[in-house]
């Protein structure tokens, strides 16, 4: 298949609407082939927000869902690599895009290709050159989500508010991906390991200490990243004005209380001394009970002194809101670009000062907002401030009125 195709210092954010004009991170035009209901799709984009209207089943989220794979990971849906293949379709599946940047112009593409024994590979190509992996689509383009599925981010388990919190990392600190990846292999291995002496083979203990020191490094700088993010979360929320909620974050865990009282490599010797003496335990229950993998992303309605979970569905909501809002004023005043958002759904649960309060951010902040609704009238404050195309039938077309 044929695929087309950055943690500085934190400065004080801008209250809400502090900034203005064209957007420096937009794509200009984005392609599809062969992926979800799209057989073949061309969208030829300006740098204000887009909005997406049309029937549930159309086709809408699938456009969100290829933008999402234009950053690493497995997309919004989270899906195996072979999932967005259209059924019918070669097997493989490929999005390509235009970006424009605050450095220019830039071609990124992504797909996967199927190999002879069945597995899928993921292919990354910048600017027509192969990339060594998708950690590389971090130097180029950020993007954060919000999905009907994260309605339930605070009342499900802590893996989901993990990766949204990782997802705004990314933003910032693109070797965050890295971290992750050769964390998450290590907890692997260790656990193979210890299930495999469980078992009653021996495990050699010279590669055990290896792959704990790994571990230990790793999650530590994974930890402290993600506590100096949540920090400049809290900076951006607490100066943030409007209709939307104040949030109080707070990443919780083991290792955020080490890093807390100590230095960081107090909190790193501590992290290897407990995967040490864990070792029997984690080969009974076959897992690892001390890391950044446990740890928990808190948000609280600041002005109520509320946990989100304890929240209306309609202030969660605005609470999720306000957190992403935050993030892309960090970014534009930091980077120069905020970062695209992809809001599937976004006007349930809004009342409607909450709703045009959003419209008019996204505009003040230049930043390319990716919307969808089945309902266009939610959308009539945008007129003239955004591209609107019609989605039916896995077609997406532009609609004149919106222009």
């Amino acid at each position: 298949m044929t695929i087309q195709g950055t943690s500085p210092t934190m400065q004080r954010p801008p209250a809400s609407g502090a900034f203005s004009g064209t957007a420096p991170l937009s794509v200009a035009r984005l392609t599809l082939s062969d992926f979800r209901c799209y057989a073949f799709q061309r969208l030829e984009c300006g740098p204000e927000p887009v909005v997406l209207s049309g029937p549930n089943g159309s086709g809408k989220t699938n456009l969100l869902e290829a933008l999402s794979f234009l950053v690493p990971g497995r997309g919004l849906r989270q899906t195996p690599l072979g999932d967005p293949a259209r059924s019918g379709g070669r097997g493989g599946w490929a999005v390509a895009a235009h970006l424009r940047t605050p450095s220019g112009g830039v071609d990124v593409g992504t797909g996967i290709e199927r190999l002879p024994d069945g597995r899928d590979r993921r292919l990354v190509r910048i600017d027509g050159a192969p990339a060594r992996g998708q950690a590389a689509l971090a130097q180029v383009v950020s993007a954060v989500w919000l999905t009907p599925q994260m309605d339930r981010l605070f009342q499900d388990g802590p893996a989901g508010r993990r990766r949204f919190l990782d997802r705004l990392v990314f933003g910032f600190d693109p070797a965050h991906a890295g971290r992750l990846s050769a964390y998450e292999h290590a907890l692997r291995e260790r656990v193979r390991l210890l299930r495999e002496q469980a078992g009653g083979r021996p495990a050699d203990p010279a590669w055990l200490d290896g792959l704990e020191a790994t571990l230990a490094e790793r999650g530590i700088a994974i930890a402290a990243v993600r506590r100096d993010m949540v920090e400049r979360l809290n900076d951006a929320c607490a100066l943030a004005a409007g209709p939307f909620p104040k949030a109080d974050l707070a990443a919780l865990g083991d290792v955020e209380d080490w890093l807390a009282g100590g230095p960081a490599l107090d909190a790193e010797e501590r992290l290897r001394t407990a995967l040490a003496d864990s070792r029997r335990a984690d080969a009974e229950t076959g897992g690892t009970r001390t890391g950044p993998h446990r740890s928990d992303l808190r948000v609280r309605h600041a002005a109520k002194n509320l946990d989100a979970a304890r929240c209306s569905t309609g202030e969660q909501k605005a609470l999720l809101i306000a957190v992403v809002l935050a993030d892309a004023r960090m970014r534009a005043l930091e980077r120069g670009a905020a970062p695209l958002l992809l809001l599937d759904e976004v006007g349930a649960h809004l009342d409607e000062t909450r709703r045009h309060a959003l419209f008019d951010e996204i505009v003040a902040l230049g930043a390319q907002a990716w919307l969808t609704g089945t309902d266009p009238r939610l959308f009539a404050p945008l007129a003239g401030r955004a591209r609107f195309f019609h989605v039916e039938d896995g077609v997406a077309a532009p609609e004149e009125r919106g222009r």
